[in-house]
């Protein structure tokens, strides 16, 4: 890695820090005091951060120009602060999709030439009871009437207080399927979803919430083939998350921009098991009663801020296994590890066994980190209790792996 490649990674790993730093840091720069709700903050000059474009500009960059349909000449209102638009071969008299940040060359790689519509709402907290939903950008393509693809953007701050996120936000935004942004990024990609945490200095955050972030989504989560299609789309919606991440800094009032990452890891393939080094761990054992059911296995890469594992058959996953390393994002399993189920303790950490799924939270030098254990399906009519199984070895292993370690799990009744 070169000293420019370095610096751009410290520059994005400094945008997830907490109170520090504003999205890029800058000379006499300060970012605004942490919120529940993004404030103002200062903007000072700086090459790296985007500016809006003026429109005339515009006018003359759009490969596929956008036009305001009627209904949005005219003020009209889809839903809560929704505004609409179509994209044809008229010049561009209104803002870029998605608060004004999906660029020309993103809309093509997403979409083509194809006729595209735009539902977009303006970005605000619910003023009446503090959701920590800010609101969702929707885009369709079409091939004469048919709807052919659609992609969904949404700005929500993720839930651990309520348990709202603790689970399917996860089975679609941590799935082994999804890497590492890299370059300090503090988000995850692939060909059907990503996601973007934004600069906490941004947008504040209190305890038992996660952060606010950016996510994606493309069709069936999860539903990919490992084909050249596969790598071009996951290039496409991470440029799009990355974009519609500083259209969102740039709408709260706050300064700097993330930089879109120059290369990604390699596509997640699907490898047999290895009984004696299972999800790539090395010390973890399968029992042998579960061998067959777990004949598949695919585990995402271990640099971003969670690494996931899914075993079982050819597609379908019996079993997953997810340790989440970004403090951040360990708290919306709050409610997961001290609420529901029967108590789990350990040598350094407690959590909740609750049926199928098994959450410890572990304290380690580098912050909290989370380990769970999820069985998905039940491959036989025999009996499986893989998440009793598994949980104990799992722990311990994975802890040593990422320098945490020794961890024991005791699990109740055991």
């Amino acid at each position: 890695m070169n000293g420019e490649e370095t610096e751009e990674t410290e520059e994005n790993r400094a945008a997830a820090m907490d109170g520090e730093k504003t999205a890029v840091p800058q000379e006499h720069a300060q970012g605004p005091e942490p919120a529940h709700v993004p404030q103002p903050g200062p903007s000072p000059e700086q090459e790296p951060a985007p500016v809006r474009t003026h429109v005339l500009r515009r006018l003359f960059r759009s490969r596929t120009a956008r036009a305001v349909t009627a209904a949005g000449l005219v003020g009209a209102l889809l839903g809560a602060g929704a505004v609409a638009w179509t994209t044809d071969t008229l010049p561009l008299l209104g803002p870029a999709p998605c608060w004004d940040s999906l660029g020309d060359s993103t809309m093509s790689d997403l979409f083509g030439d194809r006729r595209t519509e735009v539902e977009e709402q303006s970005l605000q907290a619910n003023p009446r009871d503090r959701e920590p939903s800010y609101g969702q950008c929707r885009i369709t393509s079409y091939k004469g009437d048919d709807p052919r693809r659609q992609v969904t953007l949404r700005v929500h701050q993720l839930d651990g207080l309520r348990g709202t996120d603790a689970h399917e936000w996860p089975q679609e935004f941590l799935a082994a399927g999804m890497v590492s942004l890299g370059d300090g990024l503090p988000g995850m990609t692939s060909s059907s979803r990503a996601w973007l945490a934004l600069p906490q200095s941004c947008t504040g955050r209190d305890e038992f919430t996660g952060p606010t972030v950016v996510d994606i989504g493309m069709g069936q989560a999860g539903l990919d083939t490992r084909s050249e299609y596969d790598r071009e789309d996951r290039a496409a919606l991470t440029r799009a998350v990355v974009e519609a991440a500083n259209g969102v800094i740039r709408e709260f009032g706050c300064s700097g921009a993330y930089r879109i990452p120059r290369t990604l890891p390699a596509l997640v393939d699907r490898q047999d098991t290895k009984p004696d080094a299972f999800c790539g761990v090395k010390g973890l054992t399968v029992p042998a009663a579960y061998r067959k059911a777990l004949g598949q296995t695919r585990v995402s890469d271990e640099d971003g801020p969670a690494r996931v594992c899914e075993s079982g058959g050819s597609y379908t996953p019996v079993v997953r296994m997810t340790t989440v390393t970004d403090p951040a994002l360990t708290e919306i399993f709050s409610g997961d590890t001290h609420k529901a189920g029967l108590p789990l303790k350990g040598s350094k950490g407690f959590g909740r066994l609750d049926g199928s799924r098994a959450v410890y939270r572990a304290s380690c030098q580098t912050g909290p980190v989370i380990f769970m254990v999820e069985q998905l399906d039940q491959p036989t009519d025999e009996g499986f209790d893989l998440t009793r199984h598994l949980l104990p070895g799992y722990v311990a292993a994975e802890a040593e792996r990422i320098g945490c370690g020794p961890e024991k799990v005791t699990l109740p009744n055991a």
